[in-house]
């Protein structure tokens, strides 16, 4: 049993933190959830990409490679860890096989490609339900990921050079996330958040 400081403690813990990530309240509405949720994506895209064009500036893409690999799942800790939620990426065409995507996300996907095949702006494709997991209630959402220019260096087609080629199947033997042109969706940030 703990004792009254250690409560007092692990309170004031949880207030402060609550003050600095408002997303540990439990009675967020629908729309709370969603501007939360978009607002942490926002975040996580900009710390990747911050990382990433820093990366191609010392050493261009082959130098990009390694971010993606060591980075992105240590931005997408950091945001799981800061909001208590389960925050990363997926793919229908993972590079890392860590990211496969379970079946309710392969299904978002799925409806967002066709959305996009129906003319919908990808950029603008986004998903959000409560649903059962493991007989809990859960508030997921995710949000497309275009691929931009840039991104053709690494999942292009042909046009990827030789020495990244070589180093994406060094680092991902079991890559996927290859043949992308210019606005095709090349995955989605997935939220899941508990619910109360």
């Amino acid at each position: 049993m703990r004792n009254s400081s250690t409560v007092v403690l692990l309170s004031m813990l949880w207030l402060s933190t609550s003050a600095i990530h408002p997303v540990f309240a439990t009675d967020l509405t629908i729309d709370d959830r969603v501007q939360k949720s978009r607002a942490v994506a926002k975040e996580f895209m900009q710390s990747l990409k911050g990382e990433l064009q820093a990366a191609m500036k010392q050493g261009g893409p082959l130098n990009a490679i390694g971010v993606c690999n060591t980075k992105a799942g240590e931005i997408a800790d950091r945001y799981s860890a800061d909001t208590a939620w389960s925050v990363g990426r997926t793919s229908l065409k993972t590079r890392n096989p860590a990211n496969e995507p379970d079946a309710w996300e392969k299904s978002v996907l799925e409806n967002f490609e066709a959305r996009r095949g129906a003319g919908e702006d990808p950029m603008m494709l986004e998903h959000h339900e409560i649903v059962q997991m493991n007989g809990e209630k859960a508030f997921r959402w995710m949000k497309a990921i275009p691929t931009q220019a840039v991104c053709l260096n690494c999942h292009g087609g042909a046009n990827v050079a030789a020495e990244v080629e070589a180093k994406i199947r060094e680092l991902y033997p079991e890559d996927k996330a290859r043949g992308y042109e210019v606005g095709d969706i090349r995955g989605a940030f997935t939220i899941t958040q508990a619910v109360e």
